[in-house]
């Protein structure tokens, strides 16, 4: 899978992808990420990528023809979407980075100052994306986030498919609690029922677990979520447990 960003600030992404499983990746050959300077596109001798806002306002905006121009060079089949980082966009999520995964090349445009002239989204873009409801200088770190998720989805890239499969909002959920040695640390002890040698057991503690969590933290995610009968059970025990928790 090859990754395209086009950025104003390449530098910012010299050390991000040099290190950890990120660097493994493309070393085997599995991942490709190409940084491009967007004022490499631009036809004038100062190299301008921006310009004041029609009708007034402050900051400044991009141009589009720069980012036309860049998009129209790296892109290798006219198919390959092409993602407007903003925080005007759709969220991004376990499941667009999924499906970026089974891409073989994905472009992101990193925004920054007031704003991009809207006919990059409108004309350009497959769509726009933001990693959160905030507002970044640029779109630079978002663009780190979404390589980093999407990486783990490629093939090889994680060396066991079944610690992605599981881990949080994989699916719908998020994660069951981990513990490891020592068994009791500083009067927390590990629960018993993972020494029990019973699978049945622990994987029925964990996926309890995994929905106390997310009833706790991101009750939001249970709508979408695909819950069993046994499911549904277990979130009436969690409810009623907490309930007793705050009385007592």
């Amino acid at each position: 899978m090859r990754f395209d960003i086009i950025t104003i600030f390449p530098e910012m992404f010299a050390s991000v992808f040099s290190g950890g499983i990120i660097k493994k990746a493309r070393e085997k050959g599995l991942l490709q990420v190409e940084v491009h300077n967007l004022r490499d596109f631009t036809a004038d001798k100062h190299r301008q990528v921006d310009d004041r806002p029609f009708g007034g306002s402050e900051g400044m905006v991009f141009k589009p023809e720069p980012i036309f121009a860049a998009v129209e060079k790296i892109r290798r089949t006219p198919r390959a979407p092409t993602y407007l980082l903003s925080p005007q966009g759709r969220k991004f999520d376990d499941r667009l980075a999924r499906n970026m995964a089974r891409r073989l090349q994905v472009i992101l445009i990193c925004g920054r100052y007031e704003g991009v002239d809207e006919r990059v989204g409108r004309l350009l873009a497959t769509d726009e994306v933001s990693i959160g409801d905030y507002v970044l200088t640029g779109g630079e770190p978002a663009a780190m986030v979404i390589v980093d998720a999407v990486a783990r989805f490629v093939p090889g890239v994680v060396g066991k498919k079944g610690s992605v499969e599981q881990d949080s909002f994989s699916r719908g959920l998020l994660d069951f609690p981990h513990y490891t040695r020592p068994r009791d640390f500083r009067g927390m002890k590990v629960p018993q029922v993972l020494f029990s040698g019973d699978h049945r057991k622990i994987a029925a503690w964990r996926r309890k677990k995994a929905l106390e969590k997310t009833w706790l933290n991101r009750p939001d995610l249970l709508a979408a979520a695909e819950l069993g009968p046994e499911d549904k059970t277990a979130l009436d025990e969690i409810r009623q447990e907490e309930k007793e928790r705050k009385k007592s």
